[in-house]
C-alpha cells in the first residue's frame, strides 16, 4: 500500500498539482484519508524523502522538495520503480542475488564501453 501512496505523490508532483516548497498533508492526515496505518505512510514518506521528492523539517512537516531536487527524485523514484520490477521478475525466474550482480555488472560495463567508445567517435 505504501507503494500506491508514493505513485500517487510523484504523480501529483509530476503534474503540477503540488509545486515545489507545497505542504504535504501529516502523516495522521493522509493515514486517515487513505484508510491506511500511520506507518505506512511514514514509510511512504521516507521512500520519497530518501528520493529527494520530499523535504521534512523537524516540527514544521513535509514539503515538496525544491525543483532540481525534486526533478532527480522524481527520476530516481522512477528507477527505484523500474528496479523493483526487475527484482520481481528476476525471482519469477529463479535468480538469485549472485546471479543478478552478475548481470547487472554485465550490463554497466557494456554500457561504459558503449559510452566511451561514443565518446571517442568510434562506434562501439
Amino acid at each position: 500500500m505504501y507503494a500506491q501512496i508514493v505513485e500517487q505523490i510523484i504523480a501529483k508532483v509530476m503534474s503540477g498539482a503540488w509545486q515545489a516548497g507545497n505542504p504535504l498533508p501529516s502523516i495522521r492526515e493522509l493515514a486517515a484519508s487513505c484508510q491506511v496505518s500511520v506507518i505506512t505512510v511514514k514509510r511512504a514518506y521516507l521512500e520519497l524523502e530518501r528520493s529527494g521528492v520530499i523535504v521534512t523539517r523537524h516540527g514544521k512537516g513535509s514539503f515538496v522538495a525544491d525543483a532540481l531536487d525534486a526533478t532527480r527524485g522524481l527520476a530516481t523514484a522512477e528507477f527505484d520503480s523500474q528496479l523493483q520490477g526487475l527484482l520481481d521478475a528476476a525471482g519469477k525466474l529463479g535468480l538469485g542475488r549472485d546471479d543478478l550482480l552478475d548481470r547487472v555488472g554485465e550490463a554497466f560495463d557494456t554500457s561504459q564501453s558503449i559510452t566511451t567508445s561514443t565518446d571517442k567517435g568510434t562506434p562501439a
